[in-house]
C-alpha cells in the first residue's frame, strides 16, 4: 500500500494507476453520472483505502477508497468524509465502507 500526505496526492496518484472513474455515493450505491455507470455494493471491492485527518480538527476526516468493479473492467475512486459532513447512506454501503475505514 502506498503513503500519501494528502486527498489530492493520493487521488492524482490512484488517477495514473488507472483508477479514473470518479464515484459518488448515492445513499445505497455508487455512481458516475459521467460515464452512466452505477455500481451496488455486490458489485465492487475496495483494494485500497486512505485516511486522512484534519490538520485543526482531527474529527475532520476524509477517506479515499480505491475500488473494482467485479464485473467489469471499471476501475475508480470514491472519497467520503466522516462526521459533521457525511452524507447519508445505507446499511449495506456503511458496512461495506466500515470493513475498510
Amino acid at each position: 500500500m502506498h503513503s500519501y500526505d494528502t486527498v489530492t496526492e493520493a487521488l492524482k496518484d490512484l488517477k495514473a494507476r488507472g483508477y479514473t472513474t470518479d464515484f459518488n455515493i448515492a445513499f445505497d450505491k455508487l455512481i458516475c453520472s459521467k460515464k452512466e455507470v452505477i455500481l451496488n455494493p455486490d458489485e465492487f471491492e475496495i483494494v485500497e483505502f486512505y485516511r486522512f485527518e484534519g490538520e485543526t480538527n482531527p474529527s475532520d476526516e476524509d477517506v479515499v477508497y480505491a475500488i473494482e468493479s467485479k464485473h467489469t473492467n471499471i476501475k475508480g475512486v470514491i472519497t467520503s468524509a466522516f462526521g459533521l459532513y457525511a452524507d447519508s447512506i445505507s446499511t449495506e454501503m456503511i458496512k461495506k465502507l466500515a470493513m475498510h475505514k
